[in-house]
């Protein structure tokens, strides 16, 4: 978006535009007029507004400066008005608008002031005649015939946006017609934005993952995508940086955090009472889930809707707050994070995406962020750097809390702290991965101490082996929960003489092995 870093050298994922719109429009149809009355409005609202002041003569090209103000602006106003087409500017100045805009997901609001959207997007009438007499000039210039498709395919994308039409001979008065504009402009700019992270390391890559899934060119149906990994992998941080680039785009929105522990504390009628609220301003008390579904259903079914889940746990959760797909309206997307995989195929989601562990540049810059305040580090320290990226192992959760501790003090100081972590994990971090742990039967929950204590790197053949002869047929369904959990990973080896074998990350591990300890503080050989 719009002066948004991505970079880690960001103290945030910056939304800082420069204007909330810019107007694109034809200077001689509508500068003193419709536009004029527009901008003036949107101003006054407190909107910042660009208007160019001035009418480029035919020929000059759209300069540097006029480019960057399309590129800070968070929504574009485009202005069809009867002789917008035969602005050779005003097609050049379109196209660059459909391209960076629709790359960055942000809104185009097109208004057809006097002219219908049929002859902008299949170019006739007026819009046709324009562009005869673009090719007419054209037609000896390979370059400029290029162009000339670029203006007809951005005509035809900007007139399938959803918009508003003024007709000229219509009894409505045009005041009225330019206030309902700034009203949902206003609607949009002034949605809170969501605190992403003080250091987005490595965010964009698994963002644009995330984007490619959730197939946003396409307002067939509702999309429903799952996110899944286990827990201080930055799954969270990851779908409000979603949030925030697309939330414009959709005419409701509800972001419902932390539900597996907002269903244990308040139930499940009171998420379905978050998602009315948040969604479409409706405050109700719901008496029992049953009364919530079909509300539910009539009044979001047409809304194009913006839906996020995170940390569900439960299939029943799913079932009451979007049971099915076609509970909500065309276009809209649905983001659900979890740390159980099979819950997501319990619900019948094709469409889902692992969250990875940061890799050793990206878990070093993160960790530089949290400890120094920057991405450099004093020499001194350069030894112990990577034994603090090994501890972590990628987690983000890990290299934020060892970092933050770390801050300030000595290398003796760092080392000292380092080897009380390896022999007892830090407590935040334990208790966020436990989690997942605890979500298992205590027969589950016995196979991974296993596995943990003894079987880490293993093949899978070998650890199904010895564990059958104490869990039975069973093993293969626990491992099965287990790597769904996001517990321990299966990973084929092909050059390995096993070919698969079973591994689980570093943190993941020591939490099993501490939970061995404090079984048997003083003999932990004798448990699991």
């Amino acid at each position: 978006m719009a002066i948004q870093s991505y970079s880690s050298s960001s103290s945030s994922f910056s939304y800082d535009y420069t204007y909330d719109v810019f107007i694109s429009f034809r200077g001689p149809d509508t500068r003193f007029g419709f536009t004029g009355n527009l901008y003036k409005a949107l101003s006054d609202n407190g909107i910042r507004t660009f208007i160019d002041d001035k009418e480029l003569q035919g020929g000059e090209e759209i300069t540097a400066s006029l480019l960057k103000n399309i590129e800070d602006s968070r929504i574009a106003v485009i202005v069809f008005s009867k002789n917008y087409a035969t602005s050779s500017f005003c097609l050049d100045e379109l196209v660059h608008i459909i391209h960076h805009f629709k790359k960055k997901n942000r809104l185009v609001l097109p208004i057809f002031y006097g002219t219908k959207p049929s002859h902008v997007r299949h170019t006739n009438h007026s819009y046709g005649e324009a562009l005869a007499k673009h090719e007419k000039k054209f037609q000896h210039n390979k370059e400029n015939m290029n162009r000339l498709e670029e203006w007809k395919m951005a005509l035809n994308q900007a007139a399938n946006l959803s918009g508003y039409h003024f007709n000229l001979r219509n009894e409505e008065y045009e005041y009225v017609f330019i206030n309902k504009i700034v009203a949902e402009i206003s609607n949009k700019i002034n949605r809170v934005l969501l605190h992403v992270a003080d250091h987005p390391v490595g965010l964009e890559s698994r963002l644009l993952q995330v984007e490619s899934l959730l197939d946003l060119a396409s307002d067939n149906g509702t999309c429903v995508i799952g996110i899944y990994g286990s827990g201080g992998l930055g799954k969270t941080t990851l779908t409000r940086a979603v949030y925030n680039l697309i939330a414009d785009q959709f005419e409701s929105l509800c972001f419902l955090h932390n539900v597996r522990q907002n269903s244990i504390k308040y139930g499940l009628e009171y998420l379905q009472e978050q998602l009315l609220s948040k969604s479409i301003g409706l405050n109700i008390h719901l008496g029992h889930v049953n009364e919530g579904i079909p509300i539910i259903k009539q009044r979001l079914h047409q809304k194009k809707v913006l839906l996020i889940l995170d940390d569900v746990d439960k299939l029943k959760q799913l079932q009451v707050l979007v049971g099915e797909p076609s509970w909500l309206g065309p276009g809209s997307k649905v983001i659900i994070t979890t740390r159980d995989k099979y819950l997501l195929q319990c619900h019948g989601i094709k469409r889902i995406y692992e969250v990875d562990a940061l890799n050793e540049e990206e878990a070093l810059e993160l960790f530089r962020w949290m400890a120094f305040k920057n991405n450099k580090n004093d020499s001194s320290y350069d030894h112990i750097l990577n034994r603090v990226v090994k501890y972590a192992s990628g987690l983000p959760l890990a290299l934020e809390v060892v970092g933050s501790n770390l801050f300030g003090k000595s290398v003796v100081e760092w080392k000292s702290t380092l080897d009380k972590y390896e022999r007892i994990p830090h407590e935040d971090i334990q208790k966020i991965l436990k989690v997942s742990y605890d979500a298992l039967d205590e027969e589950q929950q016995s196979v991974f101490l296993d596995i943990a204590c003894c079987f880490k790197g293993c093949g899978l053949a070998e650890v199904q082996e010895i564990l059958h002869g104490h869990y039975g047929h069973c093993i293969q369904s626990h491992i099965g929960v287990l790597v769904d959990k996001s517990l321990i990973k299966i990973i084929s080896l092909p050059w390995w003489v096993d070919k698969v074998k079973v591994t689980l990350h570093d943190l993941i591990e020591d939490m099993g092995k501490e939970i061995v300890r404090q079984e048997s503080p003083k003999e932990p050989g004798k448990c699991s």
